[in-house]
Parts: C-alpha cells; structure tokens; sequence
C-alpha cells in the first residue's frame, strides 16, 4: 500500500504509479527530505547519507519530474565511482521515469566508445558516467554539457578516495554555469568540502538521523585473534550462523587469493575480487553472489567500490581498514532496508587504539566478543544436522534408500547404523580434533591496555597505516624474491580457467607446451584459484601464448595480460 507519506512530498500522478509499481511503501529519511527541496527550491544541496537509505530514489524523482523530454540534448549528469553504480543509477533512473519519455544511460570505461556513442547519438536525457570516461568523451567533443540543467555527484567521498576529485573539478568546470548540483556523501572531508564551496553555489546540507555514523540496524563487534588465527576464526563465525551471506574484505590482492584458496580446500563456497580480476570475470562473480551460489565473497577494497548487494547478513572485516570512512563505506553494506546486518573486525593487540578511534569517528558502539569455541561450533553443527535430517524425513525418503536402510538394520543395531552414517558423512564436522586451537586474546591483559584511552588522532591513524602498508610491500617484496627469482622482466598473465574447471599447475604447464610449445621451465609463478589462475612469462613468450591460446576465441580471450592494481 502506497503511503500518503509519498504525495505530500510534491511528487505527480505519474511519478507515484511509478514508485507504487516499483514497490516502494514509504519514502525513507533522505527522499523525505531531499524530494521537496529539488522540487520546490533552485539551490544546490549537499545530501549527507550512507548507501542503501534511498539516495538514488531521493534524487532520481525530482530531476524526472523537472526534466521536459527533448530527443538528443542531454538535461542531466549523474558521476559515480564505479561502472557497477553506473549501472545501478541509469537502471533506477528508467525504471522510475514510468510513461514520462526521459531516456537514462550508463557511461563508463571497459565498455566500447562506439557502442557508448551510438547510445548518446540516440538521445539520452541523463547520462550516469563515471569521471574518467566522461572525460574521455568530452576532450574527443563526442559530447556536451552546455545545456545540463542538473549535476549529481553521488558518493563524492568514494570518488575522492578514488582519485577522481580533479576529473570532476574539470568535468564540473565544462558544465553550463546555470546548472544546479546534488553532491551525495556518506562522509564529507575536507577535500570534498573544498570543492562544494568552489563548485556549489547557494546551498543548503541536509543530513539524515545517521549521518556519518553507522547504521543502528548493523550489530558491530570486535575479536582479538593472532593472524594466524584469522581464517579459523573466520570459518567459525561462518559455521555459527543459520544463513551466512557476507563480504570479507581484505587488505590486500594476495591476501584475497589466499583465503579464497584455503575456505575453497575446505568447502566453502566462495570466490573473490581483487584489481587483477577483468571485468568479465569480475561480472561473473557478482552474477553468482547475487544470485547466492556463492555466499562468501572475499575483496579489497577497491574491488569492493560501487557494489550495491542487498540482504548481507554480514560484513567482516578481515583486516583493520585503511580509515575510518572506509570502515564506515564497509559496514554500511549491511543492517539495511530494515534487515538487521552484522559486523565483525579481526584486530591484533596493537590495531586496538585505531579501532577506538574508529568507534569515535563512527560515534558508535563496537563490542568485544569471544570467537565461538569448538564445542560452540560442534553442537551448532549438530543442531543443523538434526535439522536437515528431520526436513528429510517429513518430505519422504526414496524409496532406495528405505531398502538399504533396512538391510543395514537386519544386522546391526539402529542406533550404530545412524551413528556410522553420521560419522562417515559428517566425521570432519563433529570431531574436535579437525578444529585448529584459536588463540583467544581476550582476557590476556597487555602493557598497551594501559593507554587505551589516550586519544588516537587521523594524523596517527594516517601514519600507522602507511607503516603496515611499507612493512607489508616490504614483506611482499621479500616473498616475491624468494619465490620467483628469475620473474624480474616477466609479464604477469591472467588464464580464465581454474580449479572449478579441474585447472592444476600441471595441467597448465601441459595447454601451453601443447598448443604454444612453450617448455614448462619457461613458466614461473602459477597461482590457481577457483575461476582463474595467473602466471609468469618472458615478453617474447607471453605474446606467443596470447595469439596461439585465444586463436579460436571469439568471444572472449582464453589468456590475456593481468591488469595491475
């Protein structure tokens, strides 16, 4: 039942069979407050909000109403970070626009100029771009911005975090000076500030209830555990819950393709993103984690921008962020749409005065927990178990398997005949001695508990993190040197087959002896993963194995050089 709430917010007949349509029952916070001030208003506003409050819809209603449909002039620009929400917007922007004849597309790099142009061509009332194709589009003068009646920049802060902050100040620069603009951020810092005030003309802020804070659906929770410790700590927290379907973002693209590797070797479904990844096999992921084949899904952060996935049960993150609005960027993919979400920090003892700094930022509550104990995890697992054997019986057994069933019992007691069932089936679940020792943190008491409440700045924040992040390229660098001594002027090449598809280094080595008469002792550095694999080459070889391997690939490439970070 559409709400009144929707009417009085100054929205027309034909924008309200839309959202009735759509299934919106309520506006949220943000398009209660935004809505009437585009429509009724001609300054500039700033919208401070996390993802997943209705933003889009906040912004997206107004402009379709003010928008006069006039084929081949372009009245809008919406610029986001990521092709992803590139997407997304253009799709909310059609599918809220009803009979009205305004016309939304998708701008965004990986995707071909011509295809993009016969698009614009067309005539589209509204582009959604991201910066760097954009401007690609405007030094080529395949486009203009002269007659732009409005600018969005939605998640303006991931767009600094980006690098894209000058593109848009060009972008912005090249815009008809009339236009009005709506900058949306889940935080606002200094930079973004800076360019409101330079870009922006009379404006006014409009903060939701959560702004720059966490929100109160999403349960956040801490755990001290050693690294070593992580995954176990991980497969627990897995193994604990009814109906797991989160994201676990790591710091870095080696350590995503680690623990993607070992939750895989013991049989969780999952994959992962990392800035290696083509976009074709990117999209693929995404295509299975949204539609639940996988229910794990491991990335970095970069990886991770623009993804918009509902229902998260949980956001865990594997490592400490780089920054408190990047923590805030993370969790915030949970705890939405009034689903309660859940999320979970791994911190050494050292990470702790950083963590309370983020608890001040966030101006939230993260509470330390223990990591589920084996006896925890065992009866939870005997639970499901009773559970799923219970299902099984209520919907009927075939009948082959009631034959063996009796057979079995002809000569051994019921009982052991179940219990034999449950250990050949579920002996790697149920026995203690399969589960790593965790070491529990969290009564130990630490010389660092003393100065817990010394207050942590950003400039020590900032500083800490560039030393994890050179100690780790420091380490990175090492591990390299020892494993691929002679990889120095090798190319990195990304193969798009892998253990799913029965890939091994063996087998590898064999396709490229066999269909590029490359000798095995030409190859170095193979890593399999799940759906992909890379490995290194010599120039001259890499460009032997590039044309002999994709020969007969129209669609797309077999292997292909990896793309860097």
């Amino acid at each position: 039942m559409l709400s009144e709430k929707f009417r009085e917010l100054g929205l027309s007949e034909e924008s309200l069979h839309a959202i009735k349509t759509k299934g919106f029952e309520e506006p949220t916070e943000i398009q209660s407050k935004i809505i009437p001030l585009v429509l009724q208003n001609k300054i500039d506003l700033i919208g401070q909000a996390q993802t997943g409050t209705g933003k889009t819809a906040a912004f997206a209603l107004p402009i379709i109403e003010m928008l006069e449909p006039k084929k081949g002039t372009l009245q809008a620009l919406v610029l986001v970070p990521t092709r992803e929400l590139a997407i997304q917007v253009s799709e909310e922007f059609n599918s809220l626009r009803g009979n009205k004849n305004i016309h939304a597309a998708p701008i965004y790099g990986g995707q071909s100029y011509d295809t993009q142009l016969r698009k614009i061509k067309k005539g589209v009332d509204v582009i959604v771009a991201t910066p760097g194709r954009m401007i690609d589009l405007l030094d080529k003068k395949s486009i203009s911005l002269s007659q732009v009646s409005f600018v969005v920049l939605d998640e303006a802060d991931e767009m600094l975090n980006m690098g894209f902050i000058e593109d848009i100040e060009d972008i912005l620069g090249r815009t008809n000076q009339d236009r009005r603009t709506l900058l949306f951020s889940a935080t606002m810092p200094d930079r973004i500030a800076s360019l409101a005030k330079r870009y922006m003309g009379k404006r006014e802020i409009i903060r939701t209830k959560h702004s720059g804070e966490t929100t109160s659906l999403t349960d956040q929770i801490y755990y001290e555990v050693k690294e070593s410790d992580k995954l176990d700590a991980l497969c627990r927290i897995i193994d604990t819950t009814v109906e797991f379907y989160g994201i676990v973002f790591c710091r870095t693209k080696n350590d995503v393709d680690n623990v993607v590797s070992k939750l895989t070797d013991r049989g969780y479904d999952t994959d992962g993103l990392h800035g290696d990844i083509s976009q074709n096999i990117r999209e693929k992921i995404l295509s299975k984690f949204r539609n639940k084949k996988i229910n794990v899904l491991i990335a970095t952060d970069v990886a991770a921008r623009g993804l918009d996935i509902d229902e998260l049960t949980h956001v865990i993150n594997y490592s400490l962020p780089q920054d408190p609005e990047a923590y805030l960027h993370r969790i915030g993919r949970t705890g939405r749409a009034g689903k309660e979400g859940t999320a979970i920090t791994f911190i050494s003892p050292e990470e702790h005065r950083k963590l309370m700094f983020i608890k001040n930022f966030a101006q939230t509550e993260i509470r330390k927990e223990r990591i589920p104990g084996i006896k925890e995890v065992i009866n939870f697992k005997k639970e499901k178990i009773a559970g799923d054997l219970k299902t099984l019986i209520e919907f009927g057994v075939p009948h082959n398997y009631s034959v063996l069933a009796k057979e079995m019992m002809k000569n051994y007691n019921p009982e052991d005949v179940i219990a034999a069932l449950l250990k050949y089936t579920y002996q790697n679940d149920l026995e203690e001695k399969n589960y790593a020792i965790i070491h529990d943190l969290f009564e130990r008491k630490k010389n660092y508990e003393k100065n817990d409440d010394r207050p942590f700045s950003r400039k020590e924040y900032s500083r800490d993190e560039k030393r994890n992040r050179k100690n780790s390229e420091t380490r990175n660098r090492f591990e390299k040197k020892d494993k691929f001594k002679s990889d120095k002027g090798k190319a990195r090449l990304f193969f798009s087959q892998g253990k799913k598809d029965g890939l091994t280094a063996p087998a590898l080595l064999k396709i490229l002896k066999k269909k590029a008469k490359i000798d095995s002792e030409k190859i170095t550095g193979i890593q399999i993963s799940e759906t992909f694999s890379f490995f290194n080459a010599a120039p001259k070889e890499a460009e032997i194995i590039i044309q002999k391997l994709n020969r007969n690939k129209e669609d797309r490439p077999l292997v292909e050089l990896a793309k860097s970070k």
